[in-house]
């Protein structure tokens, strides 16, 4: 029995051996890396009815065969923190020690980030949060996100989507926990919510079968069947260390809790759900003061 155990492994480890990479390389826009590597490069989203742009992307392949984790942020070009904190991310993920693979976009709204215009694409004057899929043929933004969708949410098996407060915001840090009702799918999500480790936790209930539903990012891949997270820290335009900070420690934690790297991940000691919520109009102009 010692002798037949020991020739099943041979064989096993032969047949593996001898099984292709199915991916030996990855390529997202003008960066392809080989197992092992990071690339740089960039979207280069053609001109159209308006003028060209290109989106910073990054590709960290890891040695090992895996998962495909998506980290996007800036789609509101002025939420500072998410952008710095993805940029600061990519460094510390070393490829050679990595299992699977992890795209990074830093800043999807450039145009948002050079003209220091919040909320939208001062380009088309479109949210580049609430237009996917994007239409190859259509303005900037819709141009841009069709990339996006095609090259970043597409091979993905898992996407994060960062936030910070915008200039015209002020909050505290929270994750959103995204429910679609395919358990599944929400217990992925809720496991790297958890692991992200931000204290607050925004429950929401969305229907992917409605259009409506699906023009943000999160949406758009919870309906494609991707496990996706939210996470914001900043506020008013600011870059400030703790909240860049919570940002770099979720995300390396999400690749942590999926075993892609090695990283210890210890459970929250206190997690404050919100569900709900409401706005309240100003009854006039004023200055407003968090407390």
């Amino acid at each position: 029995p010692a002798l037949i155990a020991a020739l099943v492994l041979v064989a096993a480890a032969i047949g593996a051996a001898q099984t292709p990479d199915p991916h030996p390389t990855l390529t997202v826009g003008t960066a392809k890396a080989s197992r092992g590597q990071t690339a740089y490069g960039e979207l280069q989203v053609p001109a159209g009815s308006d003028a060209a742009t290109n989106l910073p992307v990054a590709v960290i392949h890891g040695a090992n065969p895996g998962p495909i984790v998506a980290f996007v942020a800036g789609s509101h070009g002025t939420e500072y923190a998410s952008v710095v904190a993805l940029t600061k991310v990519i460094s510390k993920i070393d490829p050679k020690l990595l299992t699977g693979s992890v795209i990074v976009a830093p800043l999807l709204n450039v145009a948002s980030f050079e003209q220091m215009t919040v909320h939208t694409n001062p380009i088309d004057k479109k949210g580049m949060n609430a237009a996917y899929p994007g239409n190859k043929d259509g303005t900037q933004t819709e141009r841009a996100l069709a990339m996006v969708a095609a090259q970043i949410v597409d091979p993905a098996s898992v996407v994060v989507d960062l936030h910070g407060g915008d200039l015209d915001e002020d909050l505290r840090p929270y994750s959103y926990l995204i429910r679609t009702g395919n358990a599944k799918q929400d217990d992925a999500a809720k496991q790297l919510v958890l692991a992200f480790a931000l204290s607050h936790l925004i429950v929401r209930d969305i229907d992917v079968t409605n259009a409506a539903s699906t023009r943000s990012l999160s949406g758009y891949a919870l309906s494609k069947g991707k496990t996706t997270i939210v996470a914001e820290a900043g506020r008013s335009g600011l870059v400030l260390t703790p909240d860049v900070n919570a940002l770099v420690s979720g995300s390396l934690n999400v690749l942590g809790s999926l075993k892609m790297m090695r990283r210890a991940v210890p459970p929250m000691v206190k997690v404050t759900y919100v569900e709900g919520g409401s706005r309240v109009a100003a009854e006039k102009p004023g200055m407003f003061y968090a407390s």
